[in-house]
C-alpha cells in the first residue's frame, strides 16, 4: 500500500502515574530537565508559546490544541516552514505505570518527507527515552546530547 502523506507513530511506557507524566509534558519547568529549555508559558488549550531548545538558536512557536487533564495533548508547530500537528495521548497501565503514545503529521511522501520522517522518529524517540529517564530516575539524557547539530534542523 502507498500513501501520499508520512505520518510518524512512536510509543513507550513509562513507570510512574498518569498524573506525573502528563504534568512533566504540559509544565515547562519539568519539561526543561529533558526537551526545552524554556517556554513561554505552561501547555494550555487554545495558548501560543514559543519553545527554546538548548542546542539550537531559534525561537519554536507552538500553537496548542486539545487537553484533556492526564489524557490526552495536542498542538501544531512548525516544521521547514510547514505546519505539523502533534498529538500524545497517555494511557494508565498496570504496576502504575503510563503508556505515551505520539504521533506527529504529516508530509507530503517525497525526499523532504522522508528527511523529516527520519529525523522526527528519532526525535520522538528521544523525546521518550529522555522523558522516561527524567521521570525514573531524575537523569536529564538531553544535556549537550545535541550540540553537535547546532545549526541543523530548525523550526521555522
Amino acid at each position: 500500500m502507498t500513501t501520499n502523506q508520512l505520518e510518524i507513530e512512536v510509543a513507550m511506557q513509562i513507570q510512574k502515574p498518569i498524573h506525573e507524566v502528563f504534568e512533566a509534558i504540559v509544565n515547562p519547568e519539568k519539561m526543561a530537565n529533558y526537551f526545552i529549555s524554556e517556554s513561554t508559558g505552561k501547555m494550555e488549550e487554545g495558548t501560543e508559546l514559543i519553545w527554546k531548545f538548548p542546542e539550537f538558536d531559534f525561537d519554536c512557536p507552538v500553537r496548542i490544541g486539545k487537553i484533556e487533564n492526564n489524557k490526552y495533548i495536542s498542538y501544531s508547530w512548525m516544521m521547514e516552514e510547514q505546519e505539523l500537528f502533534v498529538e500524545m495521548t497517555l494511557t494508565e497501565k498496570e504496576n502504575n505505570s503510563t503508556l505515551v503514545s505520539i504521533t506527529e503529521k504529516s508530509m507530503e511522501n517525497n525526499e523532504k518527507g522522508l528527511n523529516w520522517l527520519s529525523g522526527n522518529s528519532f526525535g520522538w524517540s528521544n523525546f521518550l527515552s529522555c522523558l522516561k529517564a527524567y521521570l525514573e530516575y531524575g537523569i536529564n539524557l538531553r544535556k549537550g546530547a545535541f550540540d553537535f547539530m547546532r545549526k541543523e534542523n530548525q523550526c521555522s
